[in-house]
């Protein structure tokens, strides 16, 4: 079993923003493979169960807010006896320009908050996490918290479904060939 979870805040007031794009990816993931996010009340969050290419994987979204992150993670990882690489984490990233995706097997937060969380929780840093490129602000009058809590400008929203669907893959990829092969075939810098 492997459980994929997607970062973001709960609520309609967030659903859109930048800092979200765990959520939007995992959930695409559920309604490529028609599965319905459930709530479960005991772990905060929702979750659904997939298999791809005969594996089985728990996708999840918590119902916490982003730096509570893992109040939902940990629970997530007991329930269902998964080791911890056997975990993805999909967030967003400041530092990573607007739709670069970069999985790696394992490190440090990078300053995110959520990462941060979850580390902290377990106790480790060994788990995959797949960051997703939001950029950074442009206007220096710009707060980085009012950033990641805006929505995608329209241009940005322009090229969104191609960068979800293929953090989608990149997920796919992460459980059918492991993280360093997913590594080497997505980390690269897209041409142009």
């Amino acid at each position: 079993m492997k459980l994929t979870i997607g970062l973001g805040n709960p609520g309609r007031a967030y659903a859109d923003s930048r800092h979200n794009a765990g959520f939007t990816v995992v959930k695409a993931l559920a309604k490529k493979y028609k599965a319905v996010l459930k709530k479960d009340f005991a772990i905060s969050s929702l979750s659904a169960k997939i298999k791809i290419a005969g594996q089985n994987i728990v996708l999840s979204v918590p119902l916490t807010f982003m730096n509570l992150s893992a109040l939902a993670v940990k629970p997530l990882v007991k329930k269902y006896k998964i080791g911890l690489n056997d975990l993805l984490v999909v967030c967003d990233d400041l530092d990573l320009e607007f739709g670069r995706l970069k999985i790696r097997a394992s490190g440090a937060s990078a300053g995110h908050r959520g990462v941060q969380s979850i580390i902290d929780s377990l106790k480790k840093e060994d788990f995959a996490r797949l960051r997703i490129g939001i950029g950074r602000p442009t206007h220096k009058d710009l707060e980085t918290a009012d950033y990641v809590l805006s929505p995608f400008t329209k241009k940005e929203k322009e090229g969104l479904r191609e960068i979800i669907e293929r953090a989608a893959e990149c997920c796919e990829s992460w459980v059918t060939r492991g993280v360093t092969e997913t590594m080497n075939a997505f980390n690269k810098r897209s041409e142009g």
